[in-house]
């Protein structure tokens, strides 16, 4: 279960990838464009502004994302990323931080281009952060006596199976793409107490509160707190940095 509230939380940080992800994107006036995991929709109302005469579809797994989606006035859905399959008319997909959710994703990209017309765009953005302190502290907590049992089949203890710029460039590339294919690291600086938590909460931390009950939840969250705290020391002035690597694909069909 996703809460819209949280993600926005961070929405300055969110945006930034989303827009430089874009900015690669040479399309002049395609007919429909496709935010595939469009989250609460903040960043999706911004595609009409750059495609005004675009059909804008806005696509998501959470029934609680879609719901805020269209409460932005987006024509939002819902949709499995395993099943959706593009529209004879689709000439822009993008999918921001949403593969890294879907085991085996790699394996459905040659078949979203096979699909899409000649001349389209596939754009997506990929967390590469899954070895950082953050999620190795995550997994450290819920591998522990008394939080593996419950989070077995949540997916919080599985590897992402995400590549690198060259295995995504060497897949599109393959199947007939031209590639651009790049990494970024922001160093985030966040502010507040406990803003690593903040952040994580609203992200990597969805599976286990979706398998927990309240109460348990509260508790993972107070026992990763201090293990984020060492892991993401507060400096003097009061800053937080946080370093976030991002994986980064556009490829033209």
């Amino acid at each position: 279960m996703w809460d819209p509230q949280q993600y926005l939380v961070f929405d300055d940080h969110r945006a930034r990838p989303y827009f430089e992800l874009l900015a690669r994107v040479d399309a002049k006036k395609p007919r429909r464009v496709v935010d595939l995991g469009c989250g609460p929709g903040n960043l999706t109302v911004h595609l009409p502004q750059r495609w005004p005469g675009a059909v804008i579809e806005a696509l998501d797994s959470s029934p609680e994302m879609v719901a805020a989606a269209r409460s932005r006035g987006l024509s939002a859905g819902l949709t499995d990323v395993r099943e959706w399959r593009p529209a004879p008319d689709t000439d822009v997909v993008v999918c921001n931080a949403v593969l890294q959710w879907v085991p085996g994703h790699a394996e459905l990209l040659p078949g979203w281009v096979r699909a899409l017309p000649a001349g389209a765009w596939l754009a997506f953005q990929v967390p590469g952060n899954f070895d950082a302190p953050s999620h190795r502290a995550i997994r450290e907590l819920a591998h522990r006596d008394g939080w593996r049992d419950k989070l077995r089949d949540s997916g919080i203890l599985e590897p992402r199976d995400v590549l690198d710029p060259e295995g995504y460039a060497r897949v599109l590339t393959a199947s007939g793409c031209a590639v651009d294919a790049w990494e970024t690291t922001y160093l985030q600086a966040l502010n507040g107490d406990d803003p690593v938590l903040e952040w994580v909460t609203g992200t990597a931390l969805t599976p286990v509160r979706t398998a927990l009950d309240e109460q348990e939840w509260q508790r993972f969250r107070a026992e990763l707190a201090p293990l984020l705290r060492t892991a993401y020391p507060r400096q003097p002035d009061g800053t937080t940095w946080l370093p976030f690597r991002r994986i980064f694909v556009v490829a033209h069909k």
